[in-house]
């Protein structure tokens, strides 16, 4: 499994790997399944429609590894906070946490872990109809990205009420963090039970927080997964992905395999700073795509940065769904035939 080796630095130096998040939703294909379920909540929920969608990018564009289709926000969700994708606003949460009592409301652990059976289904399915060399990463979001989300209610611009909470009240924010963090260790465990060889941590509203804070109100919940899952299952990779934050390149530690480099953050600076500890992953900015010219160019930019390092190649967050299909393909194809050199 070349996904897997590349993190261990097996094989060539610099072996670029394709994979992205949202691989399949600028496909037709894609949108035909999204329309059968009904809606985004109900193609979560069936995993025969799930397990269709994650294959769907291996399928037709040829990535050498699956994502798993599913949506952080099943979390709180499964916590007991309810969840509707709303047309032109996205993810709203009828009742945003406010007090401590309404933590202790929630479910917790692997209490609420094992109510995510139709995550674990789908892994099951995929892994079956799965090529054997091709890897299928399961993920997460990072405890601070989806307290955001339980906390506001629904997406921000601004993150004023949780990073209100952050200065004004400390301790309720940990008692949110440190509840969720619980059910994502389990999460992540029976994610890899049900059989997906590596797991990846999104933290994607990292940027929300200011240098200082974030090893406290993120990083070391994240490491507290990390720590868990390598206690249990030390062959399983790892992967942590903080969108936008290079200032904080210089505090990163802990027991993981993969860094995620969003495209804001120059790949010769990560290397320089992670590169010697971690396999890095990324970085293209995802618009790119609209053009192979552009495309190409960055590919032989991170191939000459990384040259004499261990890099797996993806995009710097997730594909954009107007991307033509063609475009995602060339990158494809341009990427594997690097890795052959």
């Amino acid at each position: 499994m070349i996904f897997v080796d590349a993190c261990f630095g097996k094989p060539t130096p610099y072996t670029p790997v394709w994979m992205m998040r949202q691989a399949g939703r600028y496909l037709p294909e894609y949108m035909a399944v999204r329309a059968k379920a009904g809606n985004f909540l109900n193609l979560c929920h069936n995993p025969a429609l799930a397990a269709e969608v994650t294959l769907q990018p291996v399928d037709i564009v040829g990535v050498d590894a699956a994502i798993l289709f599913s949506d952080i926000l099943v979390v709180p969700n499964e916590m007991g906070m309810k969840l509707d994708f709303v047309k032109g606003e996205g993810p709203v949460f009828e009742k945003p946490i406010v007090t401590s009592e309404d933590i202790d409301n929630l479910l917790g652990g692997e209490a609420a872990a094992d109510k995510l059976t139709y995550v674990y289904e789908t892994i099951a399915l995929v892994r079956k109809q799965l090529s054997s060399d091709k890897a299928l990463i399961g993920f997460t979001g990072a405890p601070w990205t989806l307290a955001t989300y339980m906390i506001e209610g629904q997406g921000t611009k601004t993150y004023n009420i949780c990073k209100k909470m952050m200065y004004s009240n400390p301790e309720l924010l940990h008692k949110i963090l440190a509840k969720v963090t619980q059910v994502v260790k389990y999460y992540m465990e029976k994610q890899i039970l049900a059989g997906v060889d590596v797991v990846q941590i999104f933290d994607s509203w990292a940027a929300a927080i200011e240098p200082s804070k974030y090893d406290e109100f993120s990083w070391k919940y994240m490491v507290e997964i990390a720590d868990f899952i390598k206690a249990k299952y030390p062959h399983i990779p790892i992967i942590m992905f903080p969108k936008g934050v290079p200032a904080f390149l210089d505090k990163v530690y802990g027991n993981f395999d993969v860094f995620g480099v969003d495209w804001s953050t120059p790949m010769g600076f990560a290397k320089e700073k992670l590169g010697d500890r971690y396999v890095l992953q990324g970085n293209m900015e995802p618009c790119r795509l609209y053009s192979q010219e552009a495309t190409l160019e960055c590919i032989k930019s991170l191939a000459n940065i990384m040259k004499d390092g261990r890099h797996i190649f993806n995009l710097g967050h997730g594909i954009l769904p107007d991307v033509p299909v063609e475009n995602a393909k060339y990158f494809v194809k341009m990427c594997q035939e690097l890795s052959k050199r």
